[in-house]
Formats: C-alpha cells, sequence, structure tokens
C-alpha cells in the first residue's frame, strides 16, 4: 500500500526525516519462547539491521534507538551484564559496516558508568564515522529524558557563572542548543514496539510535537512491513503543532 502523500499533491509521500524507536519487549518475546532475556535483546539487534535498510529505502534521515535507560541499571545483574556485553560486540562488529555505507553513528546517554573500554570502543566508533553524511544512526545508552535536560541546565549555569550568559538570556533554544540530539532535527516519529503506551523518559525535550504509534508486536519480530505500517499512519496524521491549518473552519464544541 503506497503511503499518503504531501498536502502539495506533487506525488512525494510523507516521510518522517527522523524516527525514534522504544525497543520493547524483547524479555517478554524470550519468556514466551522459555529464553533467557538476554537472547531476545541478541534477536533485537537483528532487527536493527532490517530496520536501517528500511529507513534508508524511505528516506528517513534519522534513526534513533532507545537500546539502554537510565533506569535500567536495576534490571538484574545478569541481564545488564549480558546488555553490556551485546553493545560490546554491536560495536566491534557493526561499527565498520556502518562506516561502509556512510553511516554516521552517535551515542548519546551518561557515559560515565560504563567500563572503560567500553567508553573507548565508543569513542572510536564515533570518530570511525563521523565524516559520514548521509544517514545518521543515534544510541541512546544510559540515557534519560530527565538527565538530558539537567545537564543542559548545568551547562547553561556554568555559563552564566563564568559571566558569558545572563540568566535573563535563558530562553527555549539557548537551553534546545545544549541538549544530546541539538544539532539533528527533533523526531517527527515516535515508535514505540511491546504493547505499552508510555514514554519511559525518552527525549522528553525533543519529542513535544512528535507524532506517537504504539504497537503491540514486540521488538524482535517488529520488521519491514511493520515499519511501513507505521510510516503509513504516520503519513495520514495533519501535524498542526499547537496551530490549526487556515482551510479548516472552527468546528466550534469539542467531540467526545
Amino acid at each position: 500500500m503506497p503511503l499518503p502523500t504531501t498536502p502539495a499533491g506533487d506525488g512525494t509521500p510523507r516521510i518522517p526525516r527522523h524516527v525514534a524507536v522504544i525497543m520493547d519487549g524483547n524479555g517478554r518475546w524470550a519468556k514466551a519462547r522459555g529464553l533467557p532475556a538476554v537472547a531476545g535483546h541478541r534477536a533485537g539487534v537483528e532487527v536493527i539491521r532490517k530496520l536501517l535498510r528500511a529507513c534508508r529505502e524511505h528516506g528517513v534521515g534519522v534513526l534513533t534507538l532507545f537500546a539502554f535507560s537510565s533506569e535500567n541499571w536495576q534490571r538484574p545483574r545478569e541481564e545488564v551484564r549480558g546488555l553490556m556485553a551485546l553493545f560490546m560486540r554491536y560495536l566491534r562488529g557493526e561499527v565498520r559496516e556502518l562506516h561502509s555505507n556512510g553511516i554516521r553513528l552517535r551515542i548519546i546517554g551518561d557515559r560515565t558508568r560504563f567500563a572503560p573500554r567500553l567508553r573507548r570502543l565508543m569513542e572510536e566508533s564515533e570518530a570511525l564515522t563521523a565524516v559520514n553524511e548521509g544517514f545518521t544512526l543515534v544510541i541512546a545508552a544510559d540515557y534519560g529524558g530527565q538527565w538530558d535536560i539537567v545537564q543542559a541546565a548545568r551547562a547553561l549555569a556554568a555559563e552564566v557563572a563564568a559571566g558569558r550568559l545572563q540568566p535573563n538570556e535563558i530562553d527555549a533554544g539557548s537551553l534546545e542548543a545544549h541538549l544530546s540530539l541539538a544539532d539533528l532535527p527533533r523526531p517527527d516519529l515516535l515508535i514505540r514496539t511491546g504493547g505499552d503506551h508510555r514514554i519511559s523518559n525518552f527525549l522528553l525535550w525533543q519529542i513535544a510535537y512528535t507524532e506517537l504509534y504504539f504497537t503491540e508486536c514486540f521488538w524482535p519480530d517488529f520488521g519491514a512491513a511493520q515499519f511501513a505500517a507505521a510510516l503509513r499512519d504516520y503519513a495520514a496524521r495533519e501535524r498542526r503543532f499547537g496551530g490549526r491549518p487556515a482551510t479548516v473552519a472552527d468546528e466550534g464544541a469539542a467531540r467526545c
């Protein structure tokens, strides 16, 4: 089924520039098969490859994946250890492939709790792919939306303390300039798999007007067909960003 087109009627599909994904359901997918949770996470890595391919085929420019939240450290130690090993394996095994395909890798989040060798691998991976401009893959690891806003506020406070900024000069733009995705467009579409209808402390500032799409599908089962369904749903929506199209008449009382 083709995607709905732009309002101009020029036949151009409505495609989000930036798609963010909360990859949920790995553990439940594994449990349903009598497998340990880390098996679900391994299966989820395979989906990332497919989604990268689908994004590029559809013309999406940025993909941001919520891989590990600030709260995920509270999970069972064995699961956290498995996730860290899987992250290391992904960076070692996939980054050169990303680079050869012209994909830039960005990793956002608080890196202080990661092991030194994992931090080095993150830095090396980003450095290798930094020159690529065709597509950006962002991995959010030990990331939380509240953490992101707090670290931006601290950066502004430091500028004020140094005399480079006056408190009355702080506005939404200056704070956003210090957020993790400041150099990228805000997400147009946020997909959450696994059936839960929550944001879970992900990109709280950046998704103020993002279109949200929730699916019951567990992340390991999320493929090209499911992604295309999300894009069709997005393309059919009217994005008003708090305003109202001039062509739409006031309908009076709100609908219930």
